[in-house]
């Protein structure tokens, strides 16, 4: 047990969070499930036992940091230091800002960043007196790019990043072994479009094009092998989001304004029986397993050959190096 990696996972009852801790689980790691679900945190930790994984189910809120710290301690009590804490755990609420009241909002900036903020708090605080381990902050493209219907969890993805950046300086600068980085992923197929609080007239779903659990689990155990880049970019959309909206923000405002109502509902209604999950799990003692996947796997891509070539930028940048090289040679002999 001693050379098997120790990791915390946020969120981990369902949807990324649950893909993440499942593929940890894969390589026979010691993980340690936070979410507020009982249900689904007993499936998740059933799926890291079958995977070869040792698994410790707790159910916390993030939003308390109190409840955070204890689960950390608890942690290292029963499975050993921290090696990796990844930070998935969220709610939501799709509406229009003005469809969202000012608890509700809150509530989402209290799980959906604070939480990031406690959990890495609760995981410095262990690994700084050791000097190692590694903080992976799961982060979206809407991490710089907000869309209509989500600005709770738009403000929530932006304060991440602002404070995962300030972090990062102030480790750099203190020459610490501990590493921080952050993934920006795509529109994931998650359980999430059937749990969060809508008060859209159809039913919500992801901006295509959409990509499975899986292909985010990759990039997050990626990432906490290489910690020493600052952020991953997954999928094309990810990239094509964030180099137009460096560019031209301005278009792409009126862009998301003409069509992202649209596309981020269903032609069906929502389903007046839908649960909530942003005050209590939707997968309480009494519910059901939502799993890793939600509802669209028919336009779900397994795979982003983006993600590859965030790996590999610096190959990239050789191999293009080349080929420029090679055009100059061919033009002066020409």
């Amino acid at each position: 047990m001693a050379d098997t990696p120790v990791v915390v996972v946020t969120g981990a009852s369902g949807g990324i969070g649950r893909a993440i801790a499942r593929a940890f689980g894969a390589r026979h790691a010691r993980v340690a499930l936070l979410a507020r679900g009982r249900t689904g945190l007993s499936a998740a930790a059933e799926d890291i036992r079958q995977a070869g994984g040792t698994a410790l189910p707790l159910e916390v809120d993030v939003a308390d940091f109190a409840q955070v710290d204890a689960a950390a301690t608890r942690v290292e009590h029963e499975l050993g230091p921290i090696d990796t804490w990844v930070n998935v755990a969220f709610t939501s609420v799709f509406a229009r800002f003005a469809d969202v009241r000012p608890e509700e909002f809150r509530r989402v900036t209290e799980v959906s960043y604070l939480g990031y903020v406690h959990g890495t708090m609760a995981a410095l605080n262990r690994m700084k007196p050791r000097d190692r381990g590694t903080v992976v902050q799961v982060g979206s493209a809407l991490a710089y790019r907000g869309i209509p219907l989500q600005s709770a969890y738009c403000g929530a993805k932006h304060a991440i990043q602002g404070f995962n950046e300030a972090l990062r300086c102030e480790l750099l600068a203190e020459h610490s072994g501990v590493r921080v980085t952050m993934v920006q992923l795509p529109a994931v197929n998650t359980p999430q479009f059937s749990w969060v609080l809508s008060r859209l007239p159809h039913h919500a779903q992801p901006v295509p094009p959409i990509y499975q659990p899986e292909v985010a689990a990759d990039a997050v155990l990626y990432a906490a092998d290489h910690p020493r880049r600052r952020e991953y970019w997954v999928g094309a959309s990810t990239a094509g989001t964030l180099v137009a909206n460096a560019v031209a923000p301005g278009i792409l405002d009126r862009y998301l304004a003409r069509t992202g109502l649209k596309s981020q509902q269903t032609r069906q209604p929502t389903p007046a029986d839908q649960p909530a999950n942003l005050w209590a799990p939707a997968d309480g003692p009494r519910g059901r397993d939502f799993g890793a996947h939600g509802e669209f796997d028919l336009q779900s891509s397994p795979r982003s050959a983006q993600l590859w070539a965030s790996r590999h930028h610096g190959l990239l940048a050789t191999a293009g190096g080349a080929l420029a090289a090679l055009g100059v040679w061919r033009r002066a002999r020409a």
